[in-house]
């Protein structure tokens, strides 16, 4: 009896074993196989333009001359227009959930924060269309020309014609897109934070900034950084909000942040359907290999970020 029931058990961790590594497997043959797809249909626009598709302007689909620095360029401003706006609005809504909310308002609000993330991407960039990309250059533009369009170096970025879209117009609705993802993913992590840590530290008279910043974020920097990784990803990739309210420009203008642009995402929204040469089917595949290796570089750089992280607090212990 106890044989019999020895071997059911051996049989089913085996089952359970092989079955979890073929998912697992099935991950990475997936991510290969979209990888591999990229390249193929990528193939007839790299043996056209090789490296130069990346700093090259021009969009021209009567000419079948690509290049993919415009697009390439207002992704990743406006990601990072919306990383700056984002993390620090994120870690301010967590640091109140989490430490100093009442706790009548603690649930409202973090119901509040996870509804924001649910609500579909068209409605923010029908939302950007109509009602903040209006406001926006009548009240909000003309204010950063007479405020930040003044100031040494970048002040040039907040001048030109206030339109309402364009890259800084699509970088804010994109931090409002991924501040719920971000400050979701925070508050998870700090709550996680051994409480007797914490109260050791309010014990010896550390403040709640003090608390947060020596205690909370070092336990939870993993966490942070993977939320912040995440709402990266989200901004990168999104299209519909963004296509509404970038302009959706094929000019390269770096001097001002008012300028129309586009992104990878909203190119392949916008154009795909209505690629007719296989040149240019391929440049907009070929876009979606350069998006994917973004997100790749991100991923990576977040991953060695990480592990330096840990070595620096080994050699402080």
């Amino acid at each position: 009896m106890a044989d019999s029931t020895k071997r059911k058990t051996s049989l089913g961790d085996w089952v359970f074993f092989n079955l979890t590594r073929l998912f697992a497997l099935l991950t990475l043959l997936i991510l290969l196989g979209i990888l591999s797809s990229l390249v193929y249909g990528a193939l007839p626009s790299i043996e056209k333009f090789g490296m130069s598709f990346l700093w090259t302007r021009g969009w021209n689909p009567p000419m079948e001359e690509f290049g993919g620095l415009v697009h390439i360029y207002g992704t990743l401003v406006t990601s990072l227009i919306a990383l700056i706006i984002a993390v620090p609005v994120s870690f301010g809504i967590a640091l109140f959930l989490t430490e100093l909310s009442p706790a009548w308002l603690r649930r409202p609000l973090g119901v509040a924060i996870e509804l924001l993330a649910g609500i579909p991407s068209i409605v923010y960039g029908m939302w950007g269309l109509l009602v903040f990309a209006p406001l926006f250059g009548q009240y909000i533009q003309p204010f950063l020309a007479a405020t930040l369009g003044h100031v040494p170096f970048v002040g040039r970025l907040f001048q030109g014609a206030p339109m309402g879209i364009g890259l800084l117009s699509a970088g804010v609705i994109l931090s409002i897109m991924i501040i719920p993802f971000i400050a979701s993913v925070m508050r998870d992590v700090f709550e996680v934070t051994p409480a007797i840590l914490k109260e050791s530290a309010y014990a010896v008279g550390a403040t709640t900034w003090e608390v947060v910043w020596n205690v909370v974020l070092p336990f939870t920097r993993v966490g942070v950084i993977g939320g912040i990784m995440l709402g990266l990803g989200r901004a990168l990739g999104e299209t519909m909000a963004v296509t509404f309210v970038i302009g959706n420009s094929d000019q390269l203008d770096t001097s001002s942040l008012y300028a129309a642009g586009n992104s990878i995402a909203s190119a392949l929204a916008n154009e795909f359907t209505e690629a007719v040469s296989p040149v240019h089917t391929s440049a907009l595949i070929e876009l979606g290999l350069v998006l994917f290796l973004i997100t790749f570089v991100v991923l990576v750089f977040s991953k060695l970020l990480l592990m330096q992280l840990a070595k620096q607090a080994g050699k402080r212990t």
